[in-house]
């Protein structure tokens, strides 16, 4: 599903911030494709490995609610979106929260410079509190930019879902899991549920993304080239006199520009047109007193044939 989301916005290629949300459905995936290797037990608990794994999944969090944060100030254009000064300061800004929060994490699981995992108080802020923070933040910058600047007030429902799901997954993991646990048997937990409520709400946020920006059809590139072919009767050539034109003979009218075997260096033979007389007709290429001066029906055929 985000590999889908990833493709959309990349297809969108006018649309404001494209660069910078796509970086955070990046950090999404690599945060769940390492949960898959810490919840599921592929990598032990008892594994020493397991704590520094651990350092990097919580820096990664860190990281990915530091990319949300600041595409919500995106929208203010403090720094033009997808320039190289837009993009390396998001790129620094989650950089440092990541190493922030690996240290962090590995302080406390390793027990040295003054941290304990048994009071893993800098630890809870690095992991529960900076990510309520930034969604409170990005909830509310977007809030002001759907008010103040949008006619349109449809996505408020989607930043409105998404705390929502939001909310469910805190609540199930933190209030619910072992309640959830026994009644099914061990088979699954609140973790689950969490996961599947944080896709969704992630989900939100490219729903959200999606109806506030618009892209530039003039300046899009599309997937895959778009084939014009012209195909006018007008300046088709007719079957029949050795390549005549249908429209007067070999060198009339419009016909005089094909590749006619009475054509010389593409010049316009004035000479055999028809056009001197009366206004052309679109039918055989004469004019409409030639057909209707002899009486109706006409005694001239089409083509300019008697």
């Amino acid at each position: 599903m985000t590999g889908i989301m990833i493709y959309h916005v990349r297809s969108k290629y006018t649309a404001v911030g494209r660069k910078e949300i796509v970086m955070f459905f990046y950090m999404f995936a690599l945060v769940e494709l390492l949960a898959i290797f810490l919840d599921s037990g592929i990598i032990p608990t008892a594994s020493n490995t397991y704590p520094w794994f651990t350092a990097v999944y919580s820096g990664l969090v860190a990281a990915t609610y530091c990319c949300l944060l600041i595409n919500g100030f995106v929208g203010f254009q403090f720094a033009e979106d997808g320039t190289p000064m837009s993009l390396w300061l998001l790129r620094i800004a989650c950089l440092a929260v990541f190493g922030v929060a690996f240290f962090v994490s590995i302080a406390t699981f390793q027990k040295f410079a003054g941290f304990n995992y048994a009071k893993p108080m800098a630890l809870w802020i690095v992991y529960i509190l900076w990510p309520l923070i930034c969604v409170v933040i990005y909830v509310i910058s977007q809030l002001i930019i759907v008010v103040r600047t949008l006619d349109d007030r449809w996505p408020i429902g989607d930043i409105l879902f998404g705390v929502g799901f939001f909310t469910v997954a805190q609540v199930v993991l933190f209030a619910f899991s072992v309640t959830i646990c026994h009644a099914v048997k061990h088979y699954i937990d609140g973790l689950f549920f969490f996961t599947l409520c944080m896709l969704l709400s992630v989900m939100m946020v490219y729903k959200y993304w999606d109806s506030i920006t618009k892209e530039d059809l003039e300046f899009s590139v599309g997937s895959k080239a778009a084939v014009w072919e012209v195909k006018d009767p007008l300046l088709a050539a007719g079957g029949g006199n050795g390549g005549a034109s249908a429209y007067g003979g070999a060198g009339a009218g419009y016909g005089s520009y094909g590749t006619g075997p009475n054509v010389m260096d593409n010049e316009y033979d004035d000479n055999n047109s028809q056009y001197h007389a009366a206004p052309g007709s679109l039918v055989g290429g004469v004019g409409g007193e030639q057909y209707y001066s002899h009486g109706y029906p006409p005694q001239m055929g089409y083509g300019g044939e008697r």
